[in-house]
């Protein structure tokens, strides 16, 4: 059974952001006097120290345990014996799951933020050293009019600043902390969740406990804008691909970005762009398997 459930081979990249939770709910419950100041230190302490064995590696996961919560729970208790077990009060899984989830996705798009910066000012490098060349534009995959390289390759950087700007909206809506929503109808005990959300960097709490343990609408939208950036990026490749053909010549693809041909010594294959091309198909399809997961589900947290 335990093989069929486990989830830590996934789960595991979200320890990061679990044990924040965790240090501010611990945080939160020392504001109300639910923890002493001493018991809040403790817990910290061993939090932070966990934190540490996280990021080093030197924790060692135990599939026995099925998931990341397990796991880091059991660790806790290594490090300050039964306290860890008031780790967990006044929170509910489902809220903690809701939480990890959305620190991770926020993470993540600002990761990508970086990334679609730097990819934007590399294509507006190469349209400032090469932009003066000309092209064939085309309307059908027909030759239409000339246009500038630059003006062809400042046209993805106008997508890239559009899939950005998706990827902005995402964050700003998924910012909000579900954290003292309990399992769908509240914590119990009188927790400060605006002190909290604020320790987490969100711009405020949810305001409906059962939506706040469903919600998974910012997956949807943030998997959306990856999706269409992919699409965008697919685009790109295509046309790296029809460029490198020596019947157009347009590009040449350096040798460290293509293959030849285990077979014919006269090929040179632009591999990168036909697997950026294929990978597109793969977000996609992550898209179509995040809304199709969620489709049949009733309020409120499910597996």
């Amino acid at each position: 059974m335990t093989d069929f459930t486990r989830s830590i081979e996934l789960d595991q990249a979200l320890a990061a952001d679990d044990l924040a939770g965790s240090i501010a709910h611990v945080r939160g419950l020392g504001r109300t006097g639910i923890l002493t100041e001493a018991e809040v230190s403790t817990l910290v302490g061993g939090l932070t120290a966990l934190a540490d064995d996280v990021a080093a590696g030197r924790l060692v996961w135990d599939p026995a345990l099925e998931d990341v919560h397990m796991n880091l729970e059991v660790a806790l208790a290594d490090k300050v014996g039964p306290l860890a077990g008031r780790l967990h009060t006044g929170r509910s899984r489902n809220d903690q799951v809701a939480t990890d989830l959305r620190l991770w996705t926020r993470r993540a798009i600002d990761d990508l933020e970086v990334a679609l910066i730097d990819y934007e000012l590399a294509l507006i490098d190469l349209a400032e050293r090469e932009g003066a060349a000309i092209l064939p534009g085309s309307t059908h995959i027909q030759p239409a009019q000339p246009v500038l390289f630059a003006h062809h390759l400042l046209a993805y950087v106008e997508m890239a600043e559009r899939d950005r700007g998706r990827l902005a909206d995402a964050r700003a809506r998924l910012n909000v902390s579900p954290l003292g929503a309990g399992a769908l109808a509240g914590a119990g005990y009188p927790l400060d969740r605006e002190a909290t959300a604020e320790e987490l960097g969100f711009d405020g709490v949810t305001a409906n406990s059962l939506d706040a343990v469903s919600d998974r609408d910012f997956v949807v939208e943030t998997v959306g804008a990856i999706a269409l950036g992919m699409v965008h990026l697919s685009r790109l490749a295509e046309e790296i691909t029809w460029w490198s053909n020596p019947r157009f010549g347009f590009v040449k693809v350096a040798d460290s970005f293509s293959t030849g041909s285990s077979m014919m010594p006269n090929k040179k294959n632009p591999d990168p762009a036909e697997l950026v091309r294929g990978r597109a198909a793969r977000v996609i399809g992550e898209l179509t398997g995040v809304l199709t997961l969620l489709k049949g589900l009733p309020l409120a947290y499910q597996r």
